[in-house]
């Protein structure tokens, strides 16, 4: 069976071995793949591996070996789904990964906003704790996240270890669309509106789909309060970006931390670089090496399960 890779270095930069995958096939692995080098080189194959790498309905049309195609990732836009359901093609993803990894750099997010820890320590290298006449100072009002209110929106895996921590800090969670799992105790479910006002931090954890692109828009920010900080780690474009700026630099938002961006890279004219206490960190969240072992490996059970006639992790 053939087996393409179009794009496997953001998984595995350190070079680990893919014998697992090499030995159920033929197997050839690209670093990247351009646009107009997606059908060369997938042309022959019947399972087809991607993390970026765009597929529609266009280029499966000109793939006619292909039966299945696995997603290196949680989040599955990169493929028509519905394109490849009409063909009889198979589409995976791997949906449990990065779940501790996600939810860790929320709070490393939120607590560098409580305490400015980067911020203070920049001063010191500086010099300013040296030459000062205090035994310490703060630039920032330094935030108690415990009593605090977290509103997660959506509701999965990612959402629940989120909510456990935060409960953890003593906060209060707010929460909605609930998936059917059992729920940490403690957890209210509400509605957006609710989120978006009773909040002090905002944290999105949804997929990418037509009903949230731009769910977080000037009505829902003009909602929150001033004092509230908006946390996205889940896909660039559920926000509106030129909304988030406006807020921030009006002071109608205190803060806003993102890990997505609606086009990565980013164009140097994107809003949000520029915006007032905008802290951006380059995709990061799922990159941990071990989340990334993980989903190596969770990659390669998905094209042996399908192999075996038992496909796991479909998305639909």
């Amino acid at each position: 069976m053939k087996i393409v890779i179009l794009d496997s270095h953001m998984l595995n930069p350190e070079g680990r071995s893919w014998g697992r995958l090499e030995a159920l096939g033929d197997c050839t692995i690209y670093d990247r793949t351009p646009s107009e080098e997606t059908v060369p080189r997938a042309k022959d194959a019947e399972i087809v591996l991607t993390n970026k790498v765009v597929l529609d309905g266009e280029i499966m049309d000109q793939l006619p070996k292909l039966k299945y195609i696995g997603v290196m990732a949680t989040g599955y836009n990169v493929v028509d789904v519905d394109a490849a359901s009409d063909r009889n093609i198979i589409v995976t993803n791997v949906p449990t990964y990065a779940t501790r990894s996600v939810a860790q750099l929320v709070f490393a997010h939120l607590l560098n906003l409580a305490h400015h820890v980067a911020y203070h320590a920049q001063t010191v290298k500086d010099g300013r704790w040296s030459s000062s006449t205090e035994f310490c100072y703060w630039d920032y009002p330094l935030i108690e996240l415990a009593g605090l209110t977290m509103g997660i929106i959506g509701f999965g895996r990612i959402c629940k270890t989120t909510a456990k921590l935060a409960l953890a800090f003593g906060m209060k969670v707010l929460a909605c669309d609930i998936l059917e799992m059992p729920q940490p105790e403690g957890v209210l479910f509400v509605d957006h509106e609710t989120i978006f006002r009773e909040s002090d931090v905002v944290t999105l954890h949804v997929l990418l789909t037509p009903e949230t692109t731009k769910m977080v828009n000037k009505e829902r920010l003009a909602l929150m309060k001033k004092t509230a900080f908006l946390i996205n780690t889940s896909r660039g474009p559920v926000v509106d970006e030129q909304a988030l700026a406006d807020a921030l630099n009006s002071d109608r938002l205190a803060a806003a931390c993102l890990d997505v961006l609606s086009t990565e890279p980013p164009s140097p004219d994107n809003p949000v670089l520029s915006a007032k206490n905008c802290i951006i960190s380059p995709h990061i969240a799922w990159a941990p090496t071990a989340s990334r072992a993980r989903l190596m490996d969770t990659v390669i059970d998905n094209v042996q399960a399908f192999i075996k006639n038992r496909p796991q992790n479909i998305v639909t």
